[in-house]
């Protein structure tokens, strides 16, 4: 048909009484520029008629992949080679009388429409993408890096035709060709492959999840993984800061994963204070006495002290000397306070590791430790609880006779300094 208008075209013309040669300069100008109107029209129709009518259905249909596909510019795109295919039969034809100029036109079109239709693929990928990060699953099995790998395949692809487009060249050519440079090609996309290989460590062992809290001193990362790509992995810090770390080096370096803290239900407080040896003792009498007096630990007392009698009468011996037989202290008791208080505690976990110990004696004093799991995880409630229970053992200890470590200030030496004053008048 379009041969047919072409030669009636040009009879009409020399029927008006144009010369032969100039009717085909007027008629192969008619039809370039019939060309470009009709390409125009097309993507006119397809842009503001069509692109229309496909938001209008997506919007009200139920499924959402059409919207995610519309968000990523996948129809918008599909637009772009209704002209480009047009362009692509007509121009031909129009310019058929000047074929170095319709191949060069006709190579610059094909090359257009391989670039459009990887935008389409590159869309549809991305929508791909943001709808599988929708179920739950999407975060123990990321998929972005392997899709990156996907896209970078279909580039190189793309990318070799179109240079063989340009040089003329069949792409097997090309592809024997690139055999040398396989070396330089390795060095080029190092941090890829390296980036794709550590990708499918992380998900096959399951190190690594979206939303993860991890700690990465040696990046300045701590905080939730945002992002795993195929290079990198992003990390938004506590700080409302974001580290980016490469995804290699998640599986040559070390990091922590604080999943499992997360998924068993507990957090752990750890926490010492150091006591002054000086002010542990035994119990007198009248300590043990008011020791009994206190909720969490008036039945330890009363029972240690029926056992210690027990044995230092089945023993025969002397209690009139401290040094002989067993005698309960002050710090002994104080722990199993601790103990008591702790386990009454409705946001500390008893099912799991629940520690009150002695550390290694140290110039600063005697350390106690609390080991326990919060049932809390949160961070500020958390921070909370666990600031709690230190107010509240900070201000008990002295109820038990005891006296917190702690270094001397420069008040305690002005006030010694005070007293020295004082003693020599």
């Amino acid at each position: 048909m379009l041969n047919k208008l072409d030669i009636l075209l040009k009879e009409w013309l020399i029927s008006l009484g144009l010369s032969e040669n100039t009717a085909i300069i007027f008629r192969d100008l008619s039809e370039l520029i019939i060309a470009i109107i009709i390409g125009l029209i097309a993507y006119y129709v397809a842009l503001k008629i069509i692109l229309k009518l496909v938001s209008v259905f997506a919007k009200k249909t139920k499924s959402h992949w059409d919207d995610v596909l519309l968000e990523k510019k996948f129809f918008k795109r599909l637009t772009y080679l209704v002209p480009a295919y047009i362009y692509y039969l007509l121009f031909p034809i129009a310019l058929n009388e000047y074929p170095e100029l319709s191949n060069l036109v006709t190579n610059l079109l094909g090359i257009y429409m391989l670039i459009i239709t990887v935008q389409v693929i590159s869309s549809f990928l991305s929508a791909f993408e943001a709808i599988y990060q929708e179920y739950e699953f999407a975060k123990s099995k990321p998929i972005k890096g392997y899709l990156q790998v996907v896209k970078i395949i279909i580039y190189v692809i793309i990318g070799i035709v179109v240079i063989s487009i340009l040089i003329g060249k069949s792409p097997i050519t090309l592809l024997a060709g690139m055999g040398a440079m396989s070396a330089v090609i390795m060095l080029i996309f190092k941090d890829s492959i390296l980036g794709f290989v550590g990708g499918i460590q992380l998900s096959a062992n399951d190190m690594l999840r979206t939303g993860d809290w991890i700690s990465m001193p040696k990046y300045g990362a701590d905080g939730t993984v945002t992002d795993i790509a195929l290079t990198t992995v992003k990390v938004q810090n506590w700080d409302k800061t974001i580290s980016t770390i490469p995804t290699y080096s998640l599986i040559t370096d070390s990091f922590q994963n604080w999943r499992g803290m997360e998924e068993s239900g507990g957090r752990r407080i750890k926490r010492s204070i150091n006591l002054d040896m000086e002010s542990v003792k035994f119990c007198t009498h009248e300590m043990l006495e008011r020791f009994k007096k206190f909720q969490h630990v008036a039945e330890y007392v009363d029972m240690t002290e029926k056992e210690v009698q027990v044995y230092n009468k089945k023993f025969n011996i002397d209690d009139s000397v401290l040094v002989n037989g067993r005698r309960q202290t002050n710090i002994g008791v104080f722990r199993a306070y601790l103990r008591g208080y702790l386990h009454h505690h409705e946001k500390i976990s008893d099912t799991m590791t629940f520690l009150i110990r002695q550390l290694q004696l140290t110039e600063r004093g005697l350390p106690i430790q609390v080991y326990v799991f919060s049932k809390v995880q949160a961070w500020a409630d958390y921070e909370d609880i666990q600031s709690d229970i230190f107010d509240h053992i900070l201000a008990i200890i002295p109820a038990f006779d005891l006296r917190i470590f702690q270094n001397p200030t420069g008040s305690d030496f002005r006030e010694l300094k005070n007293k020295t004053k004082n003693f020599m008048k």
